[in-house]
């Protein structure tokens, strides 16, 4: 375990994940300052000292209506980069939503990779570690960073939700696509030890070109079982809607979504309006500011990942 002092940083916007992640690290989130200039420019500096500290800096990279991702991803390297400069040892960026992190390969001829763009900038400032939850594809998001990665899997907060609503219920897990399937496999794994019986497993025919999505077929059996969809994140929520209706045209009883990352752009109004779905599970790396508070409560359910972020941020710790 690493005997250098610690300081932990939540960014504008992050404050209140922040907070929670601090409370079960049991530290105070340190103090800094940042500050807005009148043509868009700003500042971010620490207001005590960092020489030979571990430095932590919480900041989700999801875009709202004060910043866009972009803004966050700039105030968060320019962060890192003033903490190197005052003598910290190791920063580590803590980034529960890493942004571009769907953009990892490329589909058609000159298209570019920005999840590699986004790893060099953080290491042009000298980033020593980057966390990151449920990111699209993990081997691309290891594979793009040359400074040490650590991915925290979605998967336990998931079956630890829904062991206790689905102990008596045949269940399977559904990937609403192919390059999914690890990702619901790694659910249904988790949430069978702590139900202690099978759980069953089926993924969506899935084609994207353009923007739109092409497919029907659902392989893997759902008839009379509790189809949970397990997907890394949540934008539209058209390709979850059209898994959902697959699986009651299957013949499953219930069907809920779970994804780490809750974008619900343009409010995904066809997601909560969809009768096929029983409820709709994200956790709290993005608030849920784009739906509207009464269709949120009806239908979807936040949980708390701080427990998962501080076990990370301590494993790191403990590593260095």
């Amino acid at each position: 375990m690493s005997r250098r002092p610690m300081s932990f940083f939540g960014l504008q916007g992050s404050h209140d994940l922040a907070e929670r992640v601090a409370g079960r690290l049991e530290i105070a989130l340190a103090q800094h300052e940042e500050r807005n200039f009148e043509d868009g420019e700003h500042k971010t500096r620490s207001l005590q000292n960092v020489r030979g500290h571990d430095v932590f800096v919480l900041h989700t990279l999801h875009g709202d209506a004060n910043e866009s991702g972009n803004d966050k991803l700039c105030r968060l390297l320019f962060f890192c980069g003033a903490l190197r400069d005052a003598g910290a040892e190791h920063v580590t960026a803590v980034t529960p939503y890493l942004c571009y992190a769907r953009k990892d390969r490329r589909t058609k001829p000159n298209d570019p990779i920005i999840t590699r763009y986004v790893a060099a900038m953080f290491e042009a400032v000298e980033v020593s570690r980057v966390i990151a939850l449920e990111v699209h594809n993990v081997a691309a998001f290891e594979n793009a960073f040359r400074c040490p990665t650590w991915h925290i899997d979605s998967a336990p907060l998931f079956a630890a939700h829904f062991a206790p609503l689905l102990r008596g219920d045949p269940v399977v897990a559904v990937s609403p696509d192919a390059g999914g399937a690890k990702r619901a496999e790694q659910f249904r794994q988790a949430l069978e030890r702590l139900i202690g019986k099978d759980v069953g497993s089926a993924y969506m025919e899935k084609y994207r070109s353009s923007g739109v999505v092409r497919g029907e077929l659902l392989v893997g059996d759902v008839r009379g079982k509790v189809a949970v969809i397990v997907d890394d994140l949540i934008s539209t929520g058209g390709t979850l809607v059209r898994a959902a209706k697959a699986c009651r045209a299957a013949g499953a009883v219930r069907v809920f979504a779970a994804a780490a990352h809750g974008l619900f752009i343009d409010g995904a109004t066809e997601l909560f309006a969809t009768p096929t779905l029983d409820g709709i599970i994200v956790a709290n790396t993005v608030p849920p500011f784009r739906v509207p508070p009464e269709m949120a409560a009806r239908r979807l359910t936040v949980l708390d990942a701080s427990d998962a972020i501080a076990r990370a941020i301590a494993a790191c710790r403990d590593a260095s």
